[in-house]
């Protein structure tokens, strides 16, 4: 059942869902598939093929990588972390990070940012 306005999209609601096949590796590149997408939160599953992934970046809210499948080389400021599946790593709002694929790797990547506010109340 679709709702009008619904927070989390391209995902069944209230049934159980695999996360890692709901993105397929393809050759040569990342697959993402967008799961939520708000002032406040995005959250996004991606598939890296072997040794693809995103340059150094920032973001202006934490991000937490969730890895699936596979092993990734996750690089925050110039500290180097090799993450399995089954780990969880989280990078800092504002801090420049990068993502590359050690093998194929699958991850559920969580951005929280800080809420807009108007400022003085």
């Amino acid at each position: 059942m679709t709702k009008k306005n619904e927070l989390i999209k391209n995902i069944p609601f209230s049934e159980p869902v695999d996360l890692k096949g709901m993105v397929d590796y393809e050759e040569g590149r990342v697959v993402s598939r967008t799961l939520a997408g708000k002032a406040s939160v995005n959250i996004t599953l991606f598939a890296f093929d072997k040794e693809e992934g995103v340059s150094a970046h920032t973001s202006p809210g934490d991000a937490m990588v969730q890895v699936l499948d596979g092993e990734a080389l996750i690089n925050i400021d110039g500290t180097k972390i090799h993450a399995t599946a089954g780990q969880v790593v989280v990078m800092p709002a504002n801090v420049s990070h990068s993502v590359t694929a050690v093998t194929r790797f699958k991850m559920l990547l969580t951005v929280v940012k800080q809420p807009v506010g108007i400022q003085g109340l």
